[in-house]
């Protein structure tokens, strides 16, 4: 019993991945198999000994034993999906695109995290600029008149371009003087004539004329003390001796004038010059004639006005170009003023020719008394106007500008204080005399800023403090000063 136990086989048992027995040779017939747990298909019969095989020498025609026949194929077994675990394998391209895909993301992220950033920024800096616009405005608002109006002064001097042009005759050696002005914020231009006999500061600070200042002064020191009646920035001097107009007449094609008067020949019986009338054409010798031209028994201001009515003609015919229009100027052949190139004052005609071609030109006189000091309130709102009281931004490290008019009564009283206002570093502007005296003193001044500089002159002076304050002044002075009776007999 034992001996027939021990020679049977031993089962064999295999696993499957997860520990499970999938075969025994010996094991019973059993309902399902092991390995699937489907119904098993018809048994191979297990083959035989070793030794069992027919014998090699057998005739090929003899049948094989029953036992040695092939056995029918078993059907495949049915298998399902769910029976199957799949094992996933890391794969570097999927890996690839996961990185790729996460990078994709972070930096998407950043993106939209700058653009928060940016709005937020934006939205700052836009709070920032509507504090800025209402504090401003707010400012303005309550700075009053005297901050507003310095503001008005400093943009206009930054949108004007001066030069003052002298018109010299080579017979007589009378001048005529006049400020070309090149308004670019009012996009316009102006011819301000200044007339013969204004009073302006001489050279150690004594007073003369206009007229005599340039036959004295040159063109350097008359720049100079124009500056300091007017406050203007002036850029430069350009000197038109009588034969460079005639010259500059005809480089242009000659002139076309309305004319006031008629200008006869130079000896008797020749035939007119200028006949008067609109729309006249005029060459360089006529030009000139009607420029200069002063009738007996005439003042020098209709003269100016003839100046004038020249000079806007030439620009209506110059060039807009500033090449063309330096071509012009060098055609001239003449010596350049130091402060004014070629360059520069073609430049400076060709912007006022084009204001003179599109109408935003005029020519204007400046109104000064037969004393010599400006006009009064009229002197003062053309200064105003057309130089834009640039006085206070051109002068602002210049000495202060004190205007003295002299209601005391004593014509000496004037001229001791302009000694007097010399020495303490002043600028002294005279005024003329009032037409009445008056008892009491007054220093006056219009800026708030101001306010200090008045009480210094008035120290200066010999005034006292009480006729310090506020009040209208010239538009060309810094501080005014109306000398009455009160004005200190020692400094007479």
């Amino acid at each position: 019993m034992n001996d027939r136990q021990d020679s049977r086989p031993r089962q064999q048992v295999r696993y499957d991945a997860y520990g499970r027995p999938v075969y025994r040779p010996d094991a019973p017939e059993r309902a399902y198999d092991d390995r699937y747990g489907q119904p098993p298909g018809p048994r191979r019969p297990e083959p035989g000994p070793a030794s069992a095989p027919a014998p090699v020498s057998a005739p090929a025609s003899a049948p094989a034993p029953a036992s040695a026949q092939i056995p029918e194929p078993r059907p495949a077994p049915d298998y399902r999906t769910e029976q199957f675990s799949f094992v996933e394998e890391p794969d570097e391209e999927s890996q690839d695109v996961i990185d790729w895909l996460t990078f994709s993301q972070s930096r998407a992220e950043r993106r939209g995290e700058r653009r928060r950033r940016s709005r937020k920024r934006v939205r700052a800096l836009a709070a920032t600029l509507g504090l800025a616009v209402v504090g401003g405005v707010t400012w303005l608002l309550l700075s009053g008149g005297d901050d507003k109006r310095d503001g008005s002064a400093a943009g206009a001097v930054r949108e004007r371009n001066v030069i003052v042009v002298h018109l010299r005759q080579t017979r007589g050696g009378d001048s005529s003087t006049a400020l070309l002005v090149d308004d670019e914020g009012a996009h316009k231009g102006t011819t301000l004539l200044l007339p013969d006999s204004l009073a302006v500061s001489g050279e150690g600070g004594g007073a003369t004329t206009l007229g005599r200042s340039v036959l004295d002064e040159g063109t350097g020191g008359t720049r100079d003390a124009l500056n300091t009646l007017l406050g203007t920035d002036i850029k430069g001097s350009w000197r038109l001796d009588t034969p460079y107009l005639e010259n500059l007449v005809e480089l242009v094609g000659g002139v076309t004038v309305d004319t006031d008067t008629a200008v006869p020949g130079p000896r008797p019986g020749d035939r007119l010059l200028v006949a008067p009338g609109e729309g006249q054409s005029l060459g360089g010798r006529a030009a000139v004639a009607y420029a200069t031209y002063r009738a007996a028994g005439e003042g020098r201001t209709p003269q100016l006005a003839r100046f004038g009515r020249v000079m806007q003609a030439v620009l209506r015919k110059m060039s807009g170009d500033p090449r063309a229009a330096t071509t012009t100027v060098e055609a001239l052949a003449q010596i350049p003023d130091p402060s004014l190139s070629p360059e520069q004052l073609g430049a400076c005609l060709a912007r006022l020719a084009t204001k003179a071609k599109a109408g935003s030109y005029e020519t204007t006189v400046l109104p000064v008394r037969a004393d010599g000091t400006l006009g009064g309130r009229a002197a003062d709102t053309l200064i105003e106007d057309v130089l834009g009281g640039a006085a206070r931004d051109a002068a602002r490290n210049a000495p202060p500008r004190v205007s003295v008019k002299n209601a005391t009564g004593d014509g000496g009283a004037a001229e001791a204080a302009r000694v007097t206002l010399a020495n303490g570093g002043y600028t002294f502007i005279g005024a003329g005399s009032a037409r009445a005296p008056q008892a009491a003193s007054a220093v006056l001044y219009a800026q708030g800023s101001r306010a200090a500089e008045a009480g210094e002159v008035a120290r200066t002076l010999g005034l006292p403090e009480r006729a310090v304050r506020r009040g209208e002044i010239p538009a060309h002075a810094d501080v005014a000063v109306v000398l009455g009776r009160d004005y200190p007999p020692r400094t007479r």
